[in-house]
């Protein structure tokens, strides 16, 4: 078979620099469909895309084609400079320097999506930092906490 096949499910989490609070919900839905454009021009298949206001989450279909750091870099510095023209508030809008990245089975694609669509709920319970910490830990990710949230 000459053919190179995949289809790999990944669940991105990224927030804004040193956590803050600056994803305006006026602006969410257009930023998240801005880098749900950015996703497809690089050949993925984003599936959702949601967040609060200070970070986002993606679950997208990789190919082949991109390398994940590469795709992040695009989705970061393309998002980071439309957000900065949407008006005087956004002028220092940046992100953080890294990003959490999990793979997903075929079999959680549902579950994640649903887990992604109701972030402004869940939030309500409990925080970026707690639960990006349990996502770390329960895809067994080492970190070092002082360079989490810069």
């Amino acid at each position: 078979m000459a053919q190179s096949l995949s289809k790999v499910y990944v669940h991105i989490v990224f927030h804004t620099k040193y956590s803050q609070p600056l994803i305006r919900s006026e602006i969410e839905p257009e930023l998240f469909a801005y880098i749900g454009a950015i996703i497809r021009a690089n050949d993925l298949a984003p599936i959702k895309i949601n967040g609060v206001e200070n970070h986002v989450y993606i679950l997208s279909i990789l190919t082949k084609n991109i390398v994940l750091s590469k795709l992040l870099e695009e989705i970061k510095k393309n998002s980071s400079r439309w957000i900065k023209s949407k008006g005087e508030e956004y002028k220092n809008f940046k992100w953080q320097g890294g990003y959490g990245a999990f793979s997903v089975s075929a079999r959680r694609v549902e579950s994640v999506k649903g887990y992604i669509e109701n972030q402004k709920e869940h939030h309500k319970k409990v925080s970026f930092k707690e639960e990006y910490i349990k996502l770390l830990e329960e895809h067994g990710v080492a970190y070092d906490e002082r360079y989490l949230w810069t």
